[in-house]
């Protein structure tokens, strides 16, 4: 038994191919589908610390890029504690590190809200204004 309904055959390919080749000389040029509309700030900025702990955050950068961050710019700071006053103080706007130094910086009344992240133990940082003390 043969299963022809599944195949292409000759006519229906070059088909496909004038209506392709149509569609470029009317000019209609496929263009990036957008789900979502840009983003309202066009600006972020992320922490960089001395390890490789963080490396999805570094990858992120052409992600972000891709989804209409023109300007991604990196904040060097030690691990730890200083990472999460960073964003915390408004000087970065998100890192990631380990729970401890975000319950840190929580426990001193820092404004961090802190989200569940990206591996085991990870948790991801950002600064909101008004907001004394948040663990979502």
């Amino acid at each position: 038994m043969s299963n022809r309904a599944d195949q292409w055959d000759r006519r229906k390919f070059l088909h496909g191919l004038t209506l392709a080749g149509t569609a470029g000389l009317v000019g209609l040029h496929p263009g990036p589908a957008l789900a979502e509309p840009p983003p309202e700030t066009t600006k972020i900025r992320l922490v960089r610390i001395p390890g490789i702990c963080i490396a999805p955050q570094y990858v992120a950068d052409d992600l972000l890029r891709s989804e209409g961050f023109t300007e991604v710019s990196y904040i060097g700071t030690p691990a730890g504690v200083e990472a999460s006053r960073a964003a915390a103080s408004g000087e970065a706007d998100f890192t990631m590190a380990f729970a401890g130094p975000f319950i840190v910086s929580l426990d001193a009344g820092h404004p961090v809200v802190c989200s569940p992240g990206s591996t085991s133990g990870v948790s991801s940082s950002s600064r909101r204004s008004g907001c004394a003390r948040s663990v979502i």
